[in-house]
């Protein structure tokens, strides 16, 4: 199955994250080892997005609401068995 956003193909999770907020995911999450200086222009960057769009967190929480509402499956959980004895580790052996 495709999906499409717009005239997007989005074929991954981040595509399609990316789609929909219509901004790189990385601009709001960050991206592992940036300076300060980078944190500082991503975030001024963010804050000029919201300022221009100020129902932009109310309309991604509706969409969250509406994607958990049509696909409850996304939280199915299975509870892993747990070990019915501990491995016991011998002294000087190595771990």
């Amino acid at each position: 199955m495709r999906t499409y956003i717009g005239r997007q193909q989005a074929i991954s999770a981040k595509d399609f994250a990316e789609l929909a907020l219509g901004t790189p995911v990385e601009l709001w999450l960050g991206v592992e080892g940036e300076t300060d200086e980078e944190r500082a222009a991503r975030e001024d960057a963010a804050r000029d997005i919201l300022a221009d769009h100020p129902h932009m967190p109310d309309d991604l929480v509706r969409i969250a609401a509406r994607i958990i509402e049509d696909n409850p499956d996304l939280f199915d959980v299975i509870p892993l068995a747990r070990p019915t004895h501990r491995r016991t580790v011998r002294k000087g052996a190595a771990a």
